[in-house]
């Protein structure tokens, strides 16, 4: 996937902050149990959706983010983190520097070896990774809809056995995989300002993109609902 797609999201970076969920919180606390939180890359770190919740667990916390819009809105709202200008094939730090990386909703951007091979590098000895991302719950009728209307504009799949490239990697060992429920109750407008943040809608061209958010309104109305998702963890560690 080319570096300039995964910059995307800089023209949104505001919505994307204000409508973006976090992760189940059990998740963030099943992974401070599972990987040793001293010092923690927070990598592909969009506007630190992640990194905010990562901060109470961890000694030290420092994200990497390519966007330069993603990263000031990073800087904004978790004061005191350090933002640095990188991408995961090219991590810009030091050999053996932290105790774990930590990916969310980020992976799908990456080259799966070329970002392997570079958190390898920098993880330490004993340390290990944890790949994170929300999935909308299918089973859900909304998201089940609002899936229908976004699927013509999803682009292939680049990469179909991304999942089994991470898992069958000779770097990392003990994989785990583990799912949460992370249910958020929202307002419609944060329904249609999620959607809008969506890569495939982003890209998409301003008749299709109308079309989509005006319908995504009609289904949502006017109250608020419960936006069901499931939070995602895979962590393994370093061999």
């Amino acid at each position: 996937m080319s570096f300039e797609s995964r910059l995307i999201f800089d023209g949104v970076a505001d919505v994307y902050e204000r409508s973006r969920p976090g992760y189940a919180p059990e998740a963030v606390t099943w992974i401070s149990q599972r990987l040793p939180l001293g010092r923690v890359l927070d990598l592909g770190a969009g506007t630190g959706k992640l990194t905010r919740q990562l901060v109470p667990y961890a000694l030290e916390v420092v994200a990497v983010e390519p966007g330069d819009e993603m990263r000031r809105v990073l800087q904004e709202v978790v004061p005191g983190v350090e933002a640095l200008y990188g991408t995961a094939e090219e991590i810009p730090l030091p050999d053996e520097s932290v105790d774990v990386v930590t990916v969310a909703q980020a992976f799908h951007w990456f080259d799966v070896d070329a970002a392997l091979a570079e958190m390898y590098r920098v993880l330490r000895p004993m340390g290990g990774y944890a790949i994170v991302w929300n999935a909308w719950d299918d089973d859900d009728p909304l998201l089940h809809a609002i899936n229908d209307l976004l699927r013509p504009l999803r682009p292939a799949r680049e990469d179909d056995d991304a999942k089994g490239r991470i898992l069958s990697s000779p770097l990392f060992t003990s994989h785990d995989e583990r799912a949460f429920p992370n249910v958020e109750r929202v307002d419609a407008d944060r329904v249609v300002d999620q959607v809008s943040s969506i890569s495939a809608v982003v890209g998409a061209s301003a008749e299709d993109r109308d079309r989509v958010l005006g319908e995504v309104r009609a289904l949502v109305g006017g109250g608020v609902v419960d936006f069901r998702m499931i939070t995602h963890v895979i962590a393994a560690d370093r061999a």
